[in-house]
């Protein structure tokens, strides 16, 4: 297969599919697939790049048993422990995100869900981010109901981030407290919602090629306006804390594949760049076109912001907000 040629295609029109032999992607020229997929990215995606940061809205004591997670209450983590955090306080991060030119903000909550009063709290907290910025509004929180998905939408939310995490096949090997099949209904209500999708996975969990390659055609099945794609940080008492880490060249040919897999979509880089040399740099020539930025789980960290914003503009990338006037 010429991915250079294939990369034409698809800036055409082709989209991949199910049951098509993608192997490919496997074996072929890292460069020759990272230069078709930055080709796909600038002619149907562009060359704004989409910054997003995240505030961990409750902290600890989640009841699923995923096995990547210092959160989980059936790992042993030095994991801070804290209830939903108060309004102000996410104001405040909100604003300064916003001050600092990122393009969306996210509660993250740890658990399967939230309670009716942590619900209230966030709905609470979003119409005064809504009222008081500018700055598009996302929310990461378990497994929430049609009308809970639809109160948020009318809070000022439109995205709302639920990953997969990896193929069908190997999901039962991460967790076992809830299900592929779950998630994927969550994903259908979101859409039908009318809320953007934002859902990917981690990678380096001890998954094959073939079920990361499963995983990019399941969102473009859903499909995902925003995939993140994490690279697996192992965590000290988690039962991954042992698992080694992916090469710069596995992350890259993963971005490029799901790229080809997802031509129109948002590739986001998440937890790992610090495997990436540059923050990631290369990746950004390899079909990424969007990243979490700051510091990811608990404090807007400024310098992070501003280092990610001057890299992108150097490599001749728009990192300008569309906020509403």
């Amino acid at each position: 297969m010429d991915v250079l040629e294939l990369a034409n295609e698809i800036i055409d029109g082709r989209r991949l599919k199910r049951g098509e032999d993608l192997s490919y992607f496997i074996t072929c020229d890292l460069d020759e697939l990272c230069k078709g997929a930055d080709q796909i990215r600038a002619a149907l995606v562009g060359d704004k790049v989409d910054l997003c940061s995240i505030i961990n809205g409750r902290s600890g004591r989640c009841p699923e048993d995923c096995k990547y997670c210092a959160q989980s209450a059936h790992h042993h983590t030095n994991c801070e422990v804290y209830d939903f955090l108060p309004v102000d306080t996410i104001l405040e991060h909100c604003r300064m995100n916003e001050a600092e030119k990122v393009d969306r903000f996210s509660i993250v909550t740890a658990g399967r869900t939230l309670s009716d009063k942590e619900f209230e709290k966030a709905i609470e907290a979003y119409k005064v981010m809504k009222e008081n910025t500018r700055i598009d509004l996302c929310a990461s929180m378990g497994f929430l109901t049609r009308e809970q998905l639809r109160r948020l939408k009318e809070a000022g939310v439109t995205s709302y981030h639920h990953n997969i995490e990896t193929s069908k096949r190997y999901f039962p090997q991460i967790c076992t407290t809830h299900t592929y099949e779950m998630k994927m209904e969550t994903l259908k209500m979101v859409k039908e919602e009318g809320l953007c999708v934002c859902s990917g996975g981690i990678i380096g969990m001890g998954e094959t090629w073939e079920d990361r390659l499963d995983m990019a055609i399941s969102l473009s099945e859903v499909p995902a306006e925003s995939i993140p794609i994490n690279a697996l940080m192992p965590i000290p008492g988690t039962p991954l804390e042992n698992q080694n880490s992916l090469s710069e060249d596995e992350i890259l040919r993963t971005i490029a594949m799901f790229r080809y897999i997802n031509p129109e979509a948002n590739i986001r880089l998440a937890a790992g760049r610090a495997l990436l040399e540059n923050d990631g740099e290369k990746a950004f020539c390899a079909g990424a076109s969007a990243t979490i930025t700051g510091n990811m789980l608990t404090t807007v960290a400024c310098a992070t912001i501003r280092s990610d914003r001057e890299m992108l503009k150097k490599m001749g990338r728009d990192v300008e907000p569309n906020y509403p006037r």
